[in-house]
């Protein structure tokens, strides 16, 4: 496969000297910065061969390389073989970041191109800024994909549906409302947004454009007294259209977007957010209107979860976790695990989960692994390519639902098998920091900065670390990466950290991941609440959404604490109470013996 890209990747190169180009760059994204892409936009992958969710290409005369995090650095660099991409470990000593290698091998009078529309406002400027005072020209109209990607598949087009109050909490026109407010108190008299799940939330729509993700391929531009909603031709039904028209909405073509902007007639400041919409339509604003940047505050108020919310997700996670304990069950009770791979144990974990109320798909590829392919953090194993389970060892298993009630997302840990010393250890170790955190009690005011230690420590203590976040945000039938919240022990300039709220979502999952050994993550995912207010000042806590026990085979209890085995016996009787219920009885009295007190 890797002469197949190195082919494409000579083509892009005759290409850029047709056009009198020096280097492109190609980014992981859609015209939304979508954390996943449909296979249209998949320009990155189609040229280097990685598949990732996550990295960016830069292709000049003379090399080619590809910049991803440490989630990905086994996967990238099986996958890159033989394409003649040099791999960049993104945050590893000596690696420089991609707009310090574009700094550095490129020079006076070159040209570098991208496409625009790919391309968040504040990665455009930041770019712009650093190479043009260098010397080197910006070209932002280039779709690198263009004459090359013959094949290319169709941008997905899905029905645009509407999600009733009665899940969503609040009604759009509250929401429309709320967010006004916001504008006026900025001084705005307009915004522009291409952020797709701010969109899908604001309006109670959903759509089927993203893998995974409820959303549709949208851009809206929002003035105080009506909206416009671009979307692409035949994904709204008369219904979609009278609900937008009766708000004072109205739909335009989706291709339209960055053209409208550049025709827009406004007296006063128009907002964006400059992670939230293209360099392209960004550009075209500028270029004429006044521009305000702000924080979205569809983030934020998106991010905590109203009182419907809260309690549709607090039941779609009972049953999400029952169907969980009822795979756990199947694996463990298999009268010969032999006869099955990584991806025949996902097929039937997803078919499980088909069978729930509401269920209206994964949100995301399910993430069954064994033994060695569990060091890579996000490997998918699929029917032509996973490995067969033995009855040894352990499986990793990350995976999760979307529902009209909620998203889902949980990993678990599984002894297939007798299992080793250091497996335990890895993994009690692992169970130590996510009851840590499961357990903080913390003011209002911190952020997942100030709580990562907790998750981190134990591990920390052996000199073992994990590159990647502890938590992230979790939307409501939205996104399963969902910001602004987040727990991490650092954040890189630009990136957000915000204060921790109470009706957050956030995931909690530590991991340890040895390369061409094994793998192990626990992923809970927790309420934020209320606990107490004092003259000490206001303070939070996690309460468990995730109700899945932890592997008892796995636990080694003498490397605990006292304090780390009553959250878990707590976190255990909960378990059964809540989903013993649920499950056959067969199931439950298994359930039972699993979360006895350690």
């Amino acid at each position: 496969m890797g002469e197949i890209h190195s082919k494409r990747i000579g083509q892009l190169r005759r290409r850029l000297a047709g056009a009198r180009a020096d280097a492109v760059l190609i980014p992981t994204s859609d015209y939304h910065n979508s954390e996943y892409v449909s296979d249209h936009f998949k320009t990155r992958e189609f040229f280097s061969g990685f598949t990732g969710s996550a990295g960016t290409l830069a292709v000049t005369a003379g090399e080619a390389c590809l910049w991803t995090d440490g989630r990905y650095f086994v996967q990238a660099g099986h996958e890159l073989e033989g394409s003649g991409v040099r791999l960049m470990k993104m945050q590893e000593p000596g690696v420089p970041t991609t707009l310090e290698y574009l700094c550095d091998n490129l020079g006076q009078g070159q040209v570098l191109c991208f496409d625009g529309r790919c391309v968040t406002d504040r990665a455009g400027r930041e770019m712009a800024g650093a190479l043009e005072s260098r010397g080197i020209r910006l070209d932002s109209s280039m779709d690198p994909a263009e004459g090359i990607w013959t094949d290319r598949p169709q941008r997905p087009a899905g029905r645009v549906r509407i999600l009733d109050v009665a899940y969503a909490g609040l009604s759009a026109e509250d929401k429309l409302k709320a967010v006004r407010q916001r504008m006026t108190d900025k001084g705005g008299c307009a915004c522009a947004s291409s952020r797709l799940d701010d969109l899908m939330w604001l309006l109670n729509l959903r759509g089927s454009d993203v893998e995974c993700n409820p959303v549709a391929l949208c851009h809206l531009y929002l003035r105080m007294e009506d909206f416009c909603l671009f979307l692409q031709e035949g994904t709204a039904d008369p219904e979609v259209t009278a609900y937008i028209e009766n708000m004072g909405g109205r739909i335009l073509p989706y291709d339209s977007f960055v053209e409208y902007l550049a025709g827009a007639e406004e007296e006063g400041p128009v907002l964006i957010d400059p992670d939230g919409i293209s360099y392209a339509a960004a550009a075209a604003l500028r270029s004429h209107l006044r521009v305000r940047e702000w924080v979205s505050p569809m983030q934020m108020m998106k991010a905590v979860k109203n009182s419907t919310e809260l309690a549709n997700l607090r039941e779609c996670y009972r049953r999400d976790s029952a169907a969980l304990c009822s795979f756990i069950y199947w694996l463990k009770h298999h009268p010969d695990i032999s006869q099955e791979t990584e991806y025949t144990a996902a097929m039937r974990l997803d078919a499980m989960r088909a069978e729930l109320p509401d269920f209206a798909g994964l949100s995301f590829p399910t993430i069954s692994a064994y033994g060695p392919n569990a060091a890579m953090m996000h490997y998918e194993a699929d029917s032509d390519n996973a490995a067969q389970l033995r009855p040894e060892g352990m499986l990793l298993v990350d995976s999760g639902g979307q529902y009209l009630t909620g998203t889902t997302d949980v990993t678990r840990t599984m002894a297939l098998g007798p299992v080793t010393e250091e497996m335990r250890t890895d993994y009690t170790l692992t169970a130590a920091g996510n009851l840590q955190l499961m357990d903080a009690v913390f003011l209002h005011g911190c952020t997942g900065r100030n709580l990562d230690i907790l998750s981190r420590e134990p591990l920390w203590k052996k000199g073992i670390d994990y590159k990647c976040g502890t938590g992230h945000g979790i939307g409501y039938y939205l996104n399963v990466h969902e910001a602004p919240p987040n727990i991490r022990w650092r954040f890189l300039p630009g990136s957000r950290e915000d204060v921790i709220e109470p009706g957050m979502i956030v995931s909690d999952e530590p991991g340890v991941y040895i390369q061409d050994k094994f793998g192990i993550r626990i992923e809970t995912i927790l309420e934020c609440e209320e606990m107490t207010e004092n003259s000490d000042g206001r303070f939070l806590r996690f309460r468990p959404l995730t109700l899945v026990p932890l592997d008892r085979e796995l636990l080694e209890p003498s490397l605990l604490s006292p304090e780390n085995r009553q959250v878990l016996n707590d976190y255990h009787a909960r378990v059964y109470e809540e989903i013993a219920p649920l499950l056959p009885e067969e199931e439950a009295s298994w359930l039972r013996e699993q979360t006895l007190p350690v």
